[in-house]
Parts: structure tokens; sequence; C-alpha cells
């Protein structure tokens, strides 16, 4: 079983009767009352969802004739993918409208079709309960039925009407927008927002597990009242586990107001120290819905997770867990709210009943899913699919094809990366396979993995494959690409041809991802470079191996990369100790990739490796960056949770230089320099020396609690795009001189104590965006910037944007919150009393409810 990608059009006519295929015509069907909201709200629905590429059927015609719904309605809602239905008062009076909605929602049970209820200055209570307008609506329907004197047509109406009430009553349930006290052009902009991510995560196409799909989703619906429900999903590498709970956690997501999907858990532990607590932060900010929470302690998080566990109707998934530890620390022991649902994939049948959670009096209801490999006809589809773009073999390859699914032993992961290999090679190449894969009887899945990357990438590629397997799984893919590129590795095409092969995949937060079997197939294959003298190997990454290469007076010069984290060393083994000396990196001349977290280094940085692109130093114990330290060709410099008290890697000859106006030539010292990431250095004072800069583009400095001051060097920065000073809380006042930078820049800013504590306790937090810019859209015809070098434009949440005097910081702060927080007017005041213009200022109505409701959906 496994994720399948987009088939050509031929294929189609081979699909099973029993596996609908629908070809949508539309993304969208929008139905509304059209007297009462044609010609105001869903007008303007419609044009902003055609603006945004949304295909969006809308019936023009207002007459109803009281037959039955149009097949040009029908048609048009069973080929869509999506459906908003707008319930205004006067909806319920329309046979067309109720038809519509019994269709849609068969369309949305049957067919999974997207549909969003927008609750149109109606209260839901009297939609469910048939109230007000909608029971009014319903006895004139029931009278003309008794008004009927045909008998056929009077048993046809009163069993719509049965449909119609049912319907009323289920459309109540679905996840839905309440217009209700809201601006409808701030509705409007979420619905277009909501509808376009939906659609872009359209659903895959699964093989071999459509009963497995047909238990879970019947599970998820029906459920117990009485009982939390948990189903294990248990089976070996590569058989389709986690394509499993992908798709039905994207099949029934909607239904649940907090759902969270955390992927690869088990890899995530083992890579890092801190995998765990990570995994656990992602998991409370997913289901709890409130302002982030910032503890160093997991048992904190367990804690709070226990809570929203126990009180809330919560849909998660934890996929790949390898251990008790895990499981305790992500469901804790307090147990599970009545209607709560868990899907956990695994390998070991055994660890869900042997957790925390079944320790209980009142344990969760449990059930066990086993996944085995595909039928001899299923695997050859799926290889198929993948290899020809169609369902069967192309004509002459039959015979080659059934040989060498069979060596893929019904394992999804093996059939679909052999596949997308052989796609478009010669009879020959196909031939040669299965000549390799007869060599390996004893373990054709993994020799199946190693031939698709051995016969079919080029070395960059497999440079490429072996770099990621190595150091960057679940790291940014962006921030990744900046380092390799430097390294001389072509990424951009790279990636994708890896990704095309099946060989790595992307997150939804554009993380690099790669399957755990393909990632030991990489590491093997760096590791039989030298399998008995493991610093003569081109990387190492096995933690041990690395502090043991690193204590050894070798010839280390093969290395181009390496990794060390001390605190997934066995203490017992090395006594405690875990310091380095950095002669220990002399003889590596080659080095470009190089993670050392939490390691103790003594001695002088003069001869460390000239040619690293990346320095990851998390938790190091330096004060202040070393002058001596080759920085030249860094293009990443990871200095994290280190105990880092400030950051001005200029030497003080040439500050000296500066301050007496001489002319600087020297080459700047970080000058390839594009991402500074110092994020949790709690001693971390001052920033400075970005004259030494001159490439950033990426500026983090998250959680420096103690951060006072940024220095105004930072417009020396001229390709800088991002600044994160989130959670510093000394810092109260942004340098001048960032107002003079011409690049289009994100600064986010979270808990920023300088607003005044009026408007803090208003809006809860504080997320603003500082965009720097020539912003020709609100400027005059003048080619010139509209404004003082020391103004720039806040944006506070998306409801403020206006242009800002440092000097006036505190009186624009005051001067908005003492505007009324509930109906705050389309004002030209402030702008007036700051920049003497009105152009440039659009402060945005927003009630208190409008900016909670937009500040849980940002984040």
């Amino acid at each position: 079983m496994v994720v399948l990608t987009e088939l050509s059009p031929q294929t189609s006519s081979s699909t099973t009767q029993d596996r609908p295929c629908h070809n949508h015509r539309y993304d969208l069907f929008l139905s509304f009352r059209g007297v009462e909201t044609r010609y105001s709200f869903t007008d303007h629905l419609y044009e902003a969802l055609c603006d945004a590429d949304i295909s969006t059927f809308l019936d023009d015609e207002d007459i109803e004739t009281g037959e039955p719904l149009k097949p040009e309605l029908e048609a048009a809602i069973k080929s869509c993918r999506a459906s908003i239905i707008v319930l205004s008062n006067d909806y319920a009076s329309s046979t067309w409208c109720l038809d519509e909605l019994v269709l849609i929602l068969e369309q949305h049970k049957n067919f999974n079709q997207i549909v969003i209820p927008i609750f149109y200055h109606v209260e839901p209570t009297d939609v469910r309960k048939l109230q007000r307008s909608f029971g009014d609506a319903m006895e004139k329907h029931k009278q003309r039925m008794e008004e009927e004197t045909n008998e056929e047509k009077r048993n046809e109406l009163a069993l719509k009407i049965e449909l119609w009430k049912k319907s009323l009553n289920q459309v109540v349930d679905l996840k839905g927008k309440d217009a209700r006290g809201r601006k409808e052009s701030e509705l409007i902009e979420e619905l277009v927002i909501d509808i376009h991510r939906r659609l872009r995560n359209t659903m895959p196409y699964l093989i071999g597990v459509d009963d497995n799909i047909q238990l879970i989703s019947s599970w998820l619906k029906i459920g117990s009242h009485h009982s939390a429900d948990i189903i294990t999903l248990v089976g070996e590498s590569g058989i389709g586990k986690t394509s499993l709970a992908k798709y039905v956690f994207q099949l029934h997501s909607s239904q649940f107001h907090r759902v969270s999907f955390i992927e690869g858990i088990n890899t995530r532990c083992n890579e890092h120290f801190n995998g765990l607590f990570d995994l656990q932060k992602q998991l409370h900010e997913d289901i709890s819905k409130k302002i982030l929470l910032h503890a160093n302690d997991a048992l904190v998080y367990t804690s709070k997770i226990e809570n929203v566990l126990a009180n809330k109707r919560v849909f998660i998934v934890l996929d790949d867990i390898g251990s008790l530890k895990q499981l305790d620390a992500l469901l804790g022991k307090k147990g599970i709210h009545p209607r709560a649902k868990i899907i956990i994939t695994t390998k070991d049948a055994s660890l869900t009943e042997r957790c925390a959670l079944f320790k209980i009096k009142v344990k969760p209801k449990h059930k066990k899913v086993l996944l085995n490999g595909l039928y001899k006809s299923e695997s050859l589809e799926l290889f198929c699919i993948h290899a020809f773009k169609n369902h069967k073999p192309k004509e002459g390859y039959k015979e080659v094809s059934e040989k060498l699914v069979k060596y893929c032993e019904g394992n999804p992961l093996a059939l679909k990366v052999l596949g997308r290999s052989l796609q478009k090679q010669d009879i020959r190449c196909w031939k040669e396979c299965i000549k390799l894969l007869k060599k390996e009887p004893h373990s054709r899945i993994n020799k199946a993995l190693k031939i698709s990357f051995d016969i079919f990438l080029l070395e960059n590629y497999k440079e490429l494959f072996k770099h990621v397997a190595c150091f960057f799984v679940g790291n940014d893919k962006d921030a990744t690409e900046t380092i390799l590129n430097a390294c001389d590795i072509e990424t951009r095409t790279g990636i994708k041809i890896l990704i095309d092969r099946c060989l790595l995949s992307l997150s939804q937060d554009n993380r690099l991802m790669m399957h755990q079997l393909v990632q030991e197939m990489g590491r093997e294959l760096v590791r039989q470079e030298s399998s008995k003298k493991p610093w003569k190997r081109s990387r190492l990454c096995c933690h041990a191996e690395s502090f043991k290469v690193l204590k050894l007076k070798k010839d280390k010069g093969n290395l181009l990369g390496l990794a060390l984290d001390t605190r997934m060393l066995d203490k017992k083994k090395s006594h405690g100790l875990f310091e380095l000396n950095t002669e220990s990196f002399v003889q590596m001349d080659n080095l470009m990739l190089l993670q050392l977290n939490y390691v103790q280094l003594n001695g002088g940085f003069k001869n460390f490796p000239e040619e690293l692109r990346w320095l990851c130093m998390r938790g190091s114990r330096l004060k202040s960056i070393h002058l001596d330290l080759p920085m030249e060709n860094l293009v990443v410099l990871d200095m994290s949770y280190s105990n880092m008290e400030f950051f001005n890697p200029q030497p003080p000859a040439k500050r000296q230089k500066q301050l007496v106006g001489s002319c600087i030539k020297d080459k700047p010292l970080l000058g390839s320099l594009k991402i500074l990431d110092l994020s949790f250095c709690d001693h971390l004072l001052s920033l400075g020396g970005f004259v030494e800069l001159p490439a950033l583009e990426r500026l983090i400095v998250r959680g420096c609690k103690s951060l006072t001051d940024l220095c105004e060097s930072v417009g020396h920065c001229v390709k800088l795009v991002h600044i994160d000073l989130s959670y510093c809380h000394m810092l109260r006042m942004l340098p001048k001189s960032i107002g003079k930078l011409k690049k289009y820049v994100n600064i986010v800013q979270k808990l920023v104590t300088a607003v005044p504590k009026p408007l803090k306790d208003y809006i809860v937090d504080v997320i603003a965006w500082v965009i720097l810019d020539d912003t020709p859209s609100r400027s005059s015809s003048s080619d010139d910037d509209p404004y003082p070098d020391n103004h720039i434009l806040v944006a506070i949440q998306g409801f403020i944007v206006c242009p800002f005097s440092f000097s006036s910081q505190q009186g624009l702060m005051e001067q908005f919150c003492a505007l009324e927080s509930d109906s705050v007017s389309r004002t030209r005041m402030l702008a007036d009393q700051i920049h003497g213009s009105s152009e440039h200022l659009d402060v945005m109505e927003a009630s208190a409810a409008a900016w909670r409701r937009h500040f849980v959906d940002r984040i």
C-alpha cells in the first residue's frame, strides 16, 4: 500500500469500478438563496474565489419552478471537489437549496467532498432545531405537501421533507464559519485561504487498503461515547503504515476541532537528543489552541498535553512509535476524553497496551490492525503505475515486470522506488536489475532500493542523497539548499529528482523527510566506504564513531561531513568525559559540514578546517565568537542554546578604523554567511558587527531573554529578508538603520514588551510583521521612497497598517488603544499626526472577538 502520483489520462479507464474516479470540472460549488445574498455577500465571495484561481460554479438563475433540482446543478455538485453552503435566513424556503444541501452532504459522506457551511446571520441552533425562519419554512413545505392532491407527489414530498430536516441537522455538525459580528471582507479572505489550503491537500490514491480505510473510517465516525478509542497500525518498515494513517487523517481531520499528525517519531527521537521534547512542543501547539507554552521541562509539557487529552475531543496520529518512553511522554496517564481518537503506527505490536495510559482504572478501548504485504495483482498494479504511469505493463514488458515485482515481496516502498527508477529505461536495464536481485536472496527489499540508487542516479544526486541521509533529514529544505549549494552540490534539480524517485519527500512545513529504510540504506552506503576504518569515510553521522575518530591521531582528509552530539553518547562507556581539543580537526582539510552539539572544545581555532560551509555548535560554552575561527566560507552558523554573551565578529583594529573614519578594504570575516541562528542563548546581551556579514539573509535570535541591544550596523545587511525576535522580552527598540534597507524584510516579534499594557490585554498576544519596502502599491506616482528613513510599516496581526516613527511608538500605540476596540473605524487621524499625510494609513475594523479568531487561525 502506498501513495501514488498523478496518472496519465488514459489510466482512468482501468480503475476498478468500486473505486470512484471523479473528473472534477470545478473546484467549488456555491449553494445560496439567490434573492437574499446574490448581489451582496455571495457575489463578493464568488469574485474573491475567482481572483484566487478557484474554479467556482454559481447558478445564475433566480427563479425556481418548484420542480426537482436541475440536472446541470446536480452534475455540477458531483463534479466539484468542495462546496460552500451559505445558510441565510431564507435558505430553507427554497426547495432547490434544500435539494442541493442533501446532495452535497451525500457527496461529503461518500466521496469526501469538502463542505464548509456559513451561518450567515443565523443561529446554528435555529438551523439544527428548525426554529425561527427555518421552522417557518418547513411548516410551509409541510402545508404544501398536505395540499397536494396527487398521492404519489404527496408521498414524494413527505420523504423529501424528512431528508431536508435530517440534512439541516447534519450540516450544523460540520466545521463551519459564523458571519455574525464579523467584517464580511475578513470572513471572505479567511474562507478563500481555507479553501485554497484544503484543495491543495488532495487525497492520494492507495492500493490494497480499501478494507482498512473503511474499518478506520467507520471507527472514527461511530466510535464509543463511553470510552476513548485507540487503533494501532502494526507492520514492517515500508509496508504502508504512515501512508494509511495520513490518508485517514486527511479524510477525517476536518470533523475535529483539535488535530495533530506527528510523523517519524522514533527517527526524530534517535537522531536528536531533544527530539522527544520537540515532538511534545509540536503536539501541544497543535491541540492546545492557546498562547504557545514555553517550558524547558518535558514533564511540564506532558502535564499540559494530558490536560488537553482528558478534556477535549481530539484526533491524533502518532507515527512510528518505537518505545514506551515516547508513548508516555506524548499521551501521559490521566486518560482521554470519551470521544477522542488516537491512531498509533509502530513495528512493535505490544507497545500500546504496555504504556502508562493502560494502567489507569478506566482503560481506553484498543484495536490492532496488522498490515501485510500486497497481493501479486496489487503489487503489479502499484509497480506499473510508477514505472509506466498506467495500471498495466507496457507491451513487451509484462514478463520482466512480473519478475521484478516478485523480488519486492509485496513491499510498497520497494515497488514504488524500483518502479520510479525504471521509468523510461530500455528492456536491457530491466533485465540487468533482475540479475542483480537474484544475487541477494535474503535482502531483496534493501537490494531493490540500492539498485535504484546505484544504476540510475548521477554522481551529483548520489552525493546529495548521502548528505541528506546523514545530516539533513528533518531539516528545513531552503536552509539545506543554502548549505549544499555552497558545497558545489546542485540541489534544486537534485531534490526534485530524489522526490520523483521516492527517495525523499517534503513535509507540510517544508522539511526534508526520508523513509527510515531509505535513510538506513544511504548511511550503509557511506559505512561501506570503509567498514573497519571510519576515519577514511566521506561522512560520519554515528555520534559514538565521530567521538572516537576525533580522539584518534589519524589522517581524516577524506571526511566531508561529521556530526557529534555528546548528549547521544553512552556516559558510562566514556566515563562522562566528552572534552575535545581543537587540534583534533587539524587533518580535516576537506571538511565542509560540521555539527558539534554540546561539545566542550579546548584550544584555539586557528587550525580549524577552512572549507567549512555549515558549522552547528548548539550548546557551546563559548561566550563570544572566536576571531581566529576560519569563517570566510561559512554560509550557515548555528550557535543556538549556547553560552554566548556578545556577538560581534568585528576585529578591534577594524572597529578603531571605523571610529576614525578610515577606509576599510579588509575582507569581511563572515562575508559568505547567509543564516545566523543564536536562538535561546539565555545570556546573550548584544548583537553587533554586522558590517562583517554583508550577505546575511536570515537572522534568528528567538527566545534570547537577556538581549537588550541590536546594533545599528544591521543596516549593512542589505540582503536581509527575515529577522526572528520572538520572545526577546528585553529588546525594547529596533535600530533605525533597518528603515534604510530596500529589501522586503519580515520581522517576527512575539510578546514584545514595548507594546503598552492596554493593547497587550486587549489582543492577548502580539505578532508584528515589520515590512521595509518601497511599497509601490501605497506610494504616489513618484519613484522616491514615500517614507523617511526612520519610518517603517507595521502590521500587527494584519489589523494595523501605518507608517510608524520609532520616536513616537508609545504615543502611536496609546492612541490606537484609545480608539473604541470593538469598532475601530477607518481613520486618518494617526497618519496626520505621525506622518502629516493620510494616504499611507489603513486602520482596519477589528472587534476583540474577531482579533482572537484571526490570531488562533494564524497560529
